[in-house]
């Protein structure tokens, strides 16, 4: 006897029938509907994120840019080598050139701007400490191309200013009027940390270093060089400020290595001609007293030439 009775599920003998799904989920047909086209892959594309889309493009913005900087660079390796790598800046074939110091006509009114009527002076401010030998070779270089009128004075919060430096463009006499002269140089000494120079001292701000300095000046003569002479110019100019008057031990004897190696080949330290880099080097090496017994023999003969020439005398009258 059943202890619970339980009416019958179904009736009649017939078999029980039951409908298992076939799919888990149910989606609508998007292919069957009516006027409404499958999507494209166009489509998805158009659909994407804006700020995706933008970020790719700057992506490859960027990576353009790199491979231009990486090729520019590549091109001046081939070209340059610095002599703190210990390697030889003259490896590059130089285009013969006359022994002398060769200038062209330069319009001072278009280097130094229209004068008006007024003396173009190139002030120049100087610490005594540390006489600036290189633009005193320029300044005797500058009185023997143009009518220069001279001058140095001392700024009042300069004291004991040595002689011979006062006595430096020797004696200041004036030989013809004031605007007879093309160029006024002007030497004032200043406790200035770096030496200074203006020739418009309402209209400039001054240049700072005896290298840059040294540049300008030079650029006066007109001098005609090529692209590749120039970046070696520039080139020893750095190495001569940044190396050889404020590096290390270390540097300094790669500086003379690659001195020696360069006036192995060629007079002067670029070609067969005085430049600004002979100019400033000679100086730097006069200033930080590095022409003893361990200069090899091409860079002392090589200052024994620059030494030679009269422009260098009124510098060498300060190292008495």
């Amino acid at each position: 006897m059943p202890m619970y009775q339980v009416k019958p599920y179904h009736e009649g003998s017939g078999s029980l029938r039951v409908e298992l799904p076939t799919c888990m989920y149910r989606l609508p047909n998007v292919h069957g509907r009516t006027g409404s086209p499958a999507p494209s892959a166009d489509h998805v594309q158009e659909a994407s994120d804006p700020s995706l889309q933008a970020l790719e493009s700057r992506q490859d913005d960027i990576l353009k840019r790199l491979y231009e900087l990486k090729a520019a660079v590549d091109g001046l390796s081939k070209m340059i080598q610095t002599p703190d790598a210990d390697l030889d800046v003259t490896n590059i074939i130089q285009a013969d050139e006359p022994a002398a110091l060769s200038t062209s006509a330069v319009d001072l009114n278009t280097m130094l701007g229209q004068d008006h009527g007024a003396l173009k002076d190139i002030v120049i401010n100087a610490n005594p400490a540390w006489p600036p030998l290189s633009l005193l070779v320029l300044h005797q270089l500058l009185c023997d191309h143009f009518r220069v009128l001279s001058s140095v004075h001392t700024h009042s919060a300069v004291q004991g200013v040595p002689a011979h430096l006062l006595q430096c463009f020797g004696e200041q006499t004036r030989q013809r009027p004031r605007h007879e002269y093309q160029l006024g140089f002007t030497l004032i000494w200043k406790d200035v940390p770096k030496t200074q120079m203006k020739f418009s001292v309402q209209t400039m701000c001054p240049i700072e270093g005896e290298g840059n300095i040294a540049r300008f000046l030079f650029s006066l003569f007109g001098q005609k060089q090529d692209a590749v002479n120039l970046t070696l110019i520039d080139s020893w100019v750095d190495t001569a400020i940044f190396q050889l008057k404020e590096g290390s031990s270390k540097e300094k004897a790669a500086v003379f290595r690659s001195m020696n190696s360069a006036l192995g080949k060629t007079p002067w330290l670029v070609g067969d001609e005085l430049t600004v880099a002979d100019v400033v080097l000679w100086s730097v090496l006069r200033q930080t007293g590095g022409c003893g017994g361990t200069v090899p023999a091409n860079v002392q003969k090589w200052m024994r030439a620059c030494e030679n020439l009269g422009a260098f005398h009124t510098a060498l009258k300060l190292l008495q």
